[in-house]
């Protein structure tokens, strides 16, 4: 009778990645996955809301915020890379009904897993404090930032687990799962942060050590609670310590769709390393940056979910060979993806002003507030980037999927910051100009990625029709 009820929930949720209407079908998979992303965005955004409104040095604190996240970005771009990989590649051997090797594939991702969090582990014992230092002379920004990411590296498990079983679910099509974890540790973080940054009732006072803890237990709880779900729930295929056996020819395959993903989010890292060195010369700029980059990755990472959505249909589909459903996938993957940084778009243009009280900015106000209103008018073309750059993924077109993201977080955006911070250091212009590097780099980078989507379909369609012949 179990076996029955099992094999009737495989084929439910095989029957509703093959068959289901493809708008429809994204939709149910995609808002629990963007509100997964955007839960996991408020873990910084809260943390800054909290210390930006500390009785005693809120303002390094927010800078010290500032200096960490392209860490604390770098650590989620390995866990959800590898995750991104693992999703697109389970759901495409499923799609073509091999159990085996799917079960490999997640035993893989989670041998990675722990890799990855040996390699945190070391940096954080390591090598914090010189990468801070490398931004900042402020002893007293300098000595947050340090224990806020030393925590965060050392406890780094939770968000590369909970990366892992999370992409494991929505390879099955069980994003809800998911995001039920991904609430609960939202509300934990919530619900710690005043307690242990302020010193409430019997919990010490801790500053932005108290923030760092909130986060990494929040983070720890999600990632047990879909250990739980993921070992439960995907009947799919198999489990066990048996098939974590690293396998390089299934590791190369997880890196092969998953590495630009983590290019793509390892390059926003470095892009924020190199704009707060870019900044120097202006602390508060440095800062409001910093705090409105949290504000956009709130908003970017709306049409992340939705990436995570469009590449395991989009992979499904290449899987069975049937064009029209990867058509469909990709338009209204599109369509989705604008409306979302259309509503995001709205909401930063018309409330700056709020987001400044929220955060508490202080000297950065001004700073944060043109930054937020230039910077936002980028959005509709930053999501289409992403959107084109889940597609290349799920079509197996990593080289594109990186020409993306060097061009909007390397090639184009850092020279023309560069120049522009050059012409604000000489006295010629303001420092708004700086923003306005953004809004370029993503146009340009949307034209790119349209001409390298149709070049992609181009090659999909005929090695489909060759495959119908043969």
């Amino acid at each position: 009778m179990e076996e029955m009820d099992k094999n009737k929930e495989e084929n439910r949720e095989r029957n509703k990645m093959k068959d289901m209407p493809v708008g429809k079908l994204m939709i149910q998979m995609g808002i629990p996955m963007i509100l997964s992303m955007a839960l996991q965005a408020v873990y910084n955004i809260v943390d800054s809301a909290f210390v930006g409104n500390m009785k005693v040095g809120s303002e390094a604190a927010l800078n010290a915020l500032t200096l960490v996240f392209p860490v604390q970005m770098l650590m989620v771009a390995l866990g959800i890379g590898t995750g991104v990989g693992t999703n697109a590649f389970i759901a495409r051997t499923l799609g073509q009904g091999d159990k085996e090797r799917a079960a490999k594939v997640a035993g893989n991702s989670l041998f990675l897993g722990a890799v990855i969090y040996v390699v945190c582990l070391l940096f954080g014992i390591l090598g914090v404090r010189t990468y801070i230092v490398s931004q900042t002379m402020d002893t007293q920004v300098t000595e947050m930032a340090v224990d806020y990411l030393r925590i965060c590296c050392v406890y780094s498990f939770g968000i590369i687990f909970f990366s892992m079983f999370e992409k494991l679910l929505q390879a099955t099509g069980r994003s809800m799962y998911s995001t039920i974890g991904q609430v609960m540790g939202a509300v934990i973080n919530i619900i710690l942060d005043p307690l242990l940054i302020y010193g409430v009732g019997p919990f010490p006072e801790m500053g932005v050590r108290g923030a760092a803890y909130a986060t990494i237990i929040g983070q720890i709880a999600s990632a047990v609670l879909l250990c739980v779900f993921h070992l439960r729930l995907n009947k799919e295929f198999e489990h066990g310590c048996a098939y974590m056996k690293p396998d390089w020819r299934i590791i190369r395959g997880i890196y092969a769709i998953g590495l630009p993903a983590i290019i793509a989010q390892a390059l926003m890292s470095i892009m924020v390393y190199a704009l707060n060195l870019i900044l120097k010369f202006n602390q508060s700029a440095q800062t409001a940056y910093g705090l409105f980059y949290k504000v956009q990755q709130f908003v970017l990472f709306l049409a992340f979910g939705l990436r995570d959505a469009i590449t395991p249909i989009t992979a499904y589909s290449y899987g069975m060979g049937d064009r029209k459903r990867i058509n469909d996938a990709i338009k209204y993957g599109i369509i989705y993806t604008i409306v979302l940084m259309v509503f995001g778009m709205a909401v930063t243009e018309l409330f700056p002003a709020a987001f400044a009280g929220l955060f508490n900015a202080g000297q950065s106000r001004v700073y944060f507030i043109d930054a937020m209103r230039i910077i936002s008018l980028s959005f509709v073309f930053a999501g289409v980037n992403v959107a084109f750059q889940g597609i290349y993924q799920a079509l197996e077109g990593g080289v594109e999927s990186l020409v993306i993201s060097l061009l909007r977080q390397l090639i184009i955006i850092l020279p023309l910051a560069g120049a522009f911070a050059a012409l604000v250091r000489g006295g010629q212009a303001d420092v708004s100009l700086i923003w306005w590097a953004f809004p370029i780099t993503e146009i340009v980078s949307c034209v790119v990625g349209m001409v390298l989507l149709r070049r992609k379909m181009r090659r999909v369609t005929s090695s489909l029709h060759l495959s119908s012949l043969t």
